[in-house]
């Protein structure tokens, strides 16, 4: 597995506004969008392109564009739809899936409730997004599900992530290929499973439930 914390003052600005709990839903929306079209900017290094000739105002010239098939881009659900927007500034090409899963606040174990994918995702390359990499959970279980479809690069973006997820997720995917983006790596998890400092329930926060 490979790791990007992102390392950028607009980041950590934009960051430190979501982490403070005066912040409005509405303006918490605004910043989430922002900040991961920048770490969109990072996921996408590697995305696959191939050469091109084209025919500017004045000459013939070689460039590259995307490759076939399109990337995918699969939001889990709830809480990735509010990054969505800010993938797809980036990546308007690309195709969208969704996956649904909880995650149960006793055992803290993922269960996914729904799902719209290509049934093949053979040669695919999938970005996935997820606010919060807590224990890591709900992320193992989407990306072994992208995995079992055929996909063979999948990249996870996350606004925050804790230690404990960033090592759960790299156990389960030794051997595959898998780019994890973060926007920062905090300091742990509570006993409650939640990171910290964080920045509180993230669909919470995007739709105004608390």
């Amino acid at each position: 597995m490979r790791l990007h914390v992102a390392n950028h003052p607009l980041i950590t600005h934009k960051l430190t506004v979501l982490r403070d709990k005066s912040t409005p839903s509405s303006v918490f929306r605004s910043l989430a969008t922002e900040l991961v079209t920048l770490l969109a900017y990072e996921a996408t290094r590697d995305v696959r392109v191939e050469e091109v000739t084209i025919e500017t105002p004045v000459t013939t010239t070689k460039g590259v564009m995307l490759s076939q098939p399109r990337p995918l881009v699969v939001p889990i659900l709830r809480a990735g739809l509010g990054m969505l927007d800010g993938m797809v500034t980036l990546l308007p090409s690309a195709e969208v899936g969704f996956l649904g899963m909880v995650r149960d606040e006793e055992t803290l174990q993922p269960a996914t409730y729904a799902e719209r994918l290509p049934d093949d995702l053979t040669g695919r390359q999938c970005f996935v997004l997820d606010p919060m990499l807590a224990t890591g959970g709900s992320l193992i279980a989407a990306i072994d599900f992208l995995f079992k479809r055929g996909a063979t690069d999948v990249t996870c973006v996350c606004l925050l992530g804790a230690p404990e997820g960033v090592t759960a997720v790299e156990a389960a995917t030794e051997g595959k290929s898998v780019t994890l983006v973060l926007g920062a790596l905090d300091e742990r998890l509570n006993e409650h499973g939640y990171i910290v400092p964080g920045l509180g329930d993230a669909g919470d926060r995007l739709y105004g439930t608390v």
